[in-house]
């Protein structure tokens, strides 16, 4: 699926959009691989996704690797693997651990993963010619 935006508020949609289908499957547990270079909205569609299952503060975990919210009925582990210098790394806060709770987990620059968990959501941001224009790409078969 291709979704094209023009604003950060309108990416955040998407992100706000994919969370809504996925609650209204009954699905509080998937993992969100995001792709993009810096700057182009990986933070903003998370914060989209967030703020549809009650979470209202998020922030980028860029220096700690992972920030953890929590809704009244969901909780959210934000990954950041920007700074991540050898995947070995990802052993010191336990990500085998995050990834086996019952929990969305949302991992920015996940190119830097040696492989994604099965059944892993994709999204790729990157810009458009438009200056705030944005093409996202989801690789999941949701219809949003």
């Amino acid at each position: 699926m291709i979704i094209r935006t023009s604003s950060a508020a309108e990416t955040a949609n998407v992100g706000a959009a994919l969370a809504k289908h996925l609650k209204s499957c009954g699905l509080n547990d998937a993992f969100i691989a995001m792709f993009g270079e810096m700057g182009v909205g990986k933070t903003a569609f998370t914060w989209g996704f967030c703020k549809e299952i009650g979470i209202l503060r998020v922030k980028s975990p860029t220096y700690t690797l992972v920030n953890e919210y929590k809704s009244e009925t969901d909780t959210v582990y934000h990954f950041d693997l920007c700074r991540l210098e050898d995947v070995d790394e990802l052993d010191g806060i336990g990500f085998d651990e995050y990834l086996s709770e019952k929990a969305f987990k949302i991992c920015e620059w996940s190119e830097r993963l040696h492989s994604l968990p099965q059944g892993a959501i994709t999204v790729h941001i990157s810009r458009t010619d438009d200056a705030d224009g944005r093409e996202i790409i989801l690789s999941t078969e949701v219809t949003l």
